[in-house]
């Protein structure tokens, strides 16, 4: 991370917005215009927001970035939309279902990469949401996402340990959750298999709906930095986020608490590496909660088809 990236990164976790937004306005001014949303760069890599105004124009959101980004920065479309003549959102296929609940007046496409949408009056990429906006995260109403609720039982705890490929280090072992999985009802949020001793051991359905349906029905989510940790944010459900020594630029290692999620806990490793301090550290917390698993030992029935879509 060079200094001007840390320097940003230090202004948002202690949540001088202002001085950020200050060193992204010089960022946009120092830019050449001809690099706009520039076809040679892969599209995560592009910017789109030039600058200019989005009030009574209509705007066209495109969303380049991860499932998780789309979903943190979608809680800012309806401010966006109560400025701009019509907001249009063109977001990743799997997501478009969900970002339909969002209450503002919204057209949701899929983006389609080989036939991206033409131009409107103002285009912005969704994660530069809250610099034009001068957006602060926690003006968001939540939940801003909506989903029905898988029936679950009471006392049930979502746990993911999986994050994305590009960054192996958010990720942990699972055995490491194996004691939290024998001792409350959980469920696996991972698309995969689970050798745990969940109710889901088929793991989590890959299909965003189904996904999130699993997730509103948890009483906790307990999670490491990925998808599902601004999946259960948005949606409004208690959740404890696993973080590395060094996190994200958006999660402050010297908190417990974070402005982008008000029902959100985190938990960060001392020294590099140490997830089992970290795991013992979430054992101790949920050993003072409330625990609503059947007798220790007993059988518990597999949660099925009605549940998981």
């Amino acid at each position: 991370m060079d200094d001007r990236h840390q320097q940003w990164t230090q202004a948002m976790r202690r949540g001088a917005y202002d001085v950020a937004w200050g060193m992204s306005a010089e960022d946009l001014a120092a830019r050449d215009p001809a690099t706009r949303d520039d076809p040679a760069l892969p599209y995560h890599q592009r910017w789109v927001w030039d600058g200019r105004g989005f009030d009574g124009v209509d705007v066209l959101v495109r969303c380049y970035h991860g499932l998780g980004d789309t979903i943190q920065y979608a809680r800012h479309l309806p401010a966006l939309a109560q400025r701009a003549r019509s907001v249009t959102v063109e977001a990743q296929p799997s997501l478009c279902a969900l970002l339909a609940t969002i209450d503002a007046p919204l057209r949701v496409v899929p983006f389609d990469q080989a036939a991206p949408l033409k131009p409107a009056d103002c285009d912005v990429e969704i994660t530069e949401l809250p610099f034009a906006l001068r957006a602060r995260p926690e003006e968001t109403r939540f939940p801003y996402l909506r989903s029905t609720p898988a029936a679950l039982p009471k006392g049930t705890i979502g746990l993911c340990h999986l994050g994305g490929d590009w960054d192996a280090a958010r990720s942990l072992s699972p055995e490491l959750l194996a004691p939290i999985a024998a001792a409350h009802r959980c469920v696996t949020l991972v698309a995969a298999p689970s050798a745990l001793p969940v109710l889901n051991a088929g793991g989590c359905p890959f299909a965003m709906n189904a996904t999130a349906a699993l997730v509103a029905g948890c009483d906790l989510v307990i999670t490491v930095d990925t998808m599902i940790a601004h999946l259960a944010g948005a949606l409004g459900r208690p959740t404890w986020l696993l973080l590395k020594a060094e996190p994200d630029w958006r999660w402050n290692p010297a908190a417990r608490t974070t402005p982008w999620y008000p029902d959100m806990r985190l938990f960060v490793q001392r020294t590099p590496g140490d997830w089992a301090g970290v795991v013992a550290e979430v054992a101790r917390d949920l050993a003072t909660l409330p625990n609503e698993r059947p007798v220790h030992g007993k059988h518990r029935d597999p949660v099925g088809s009605r549940v998981l879509g």
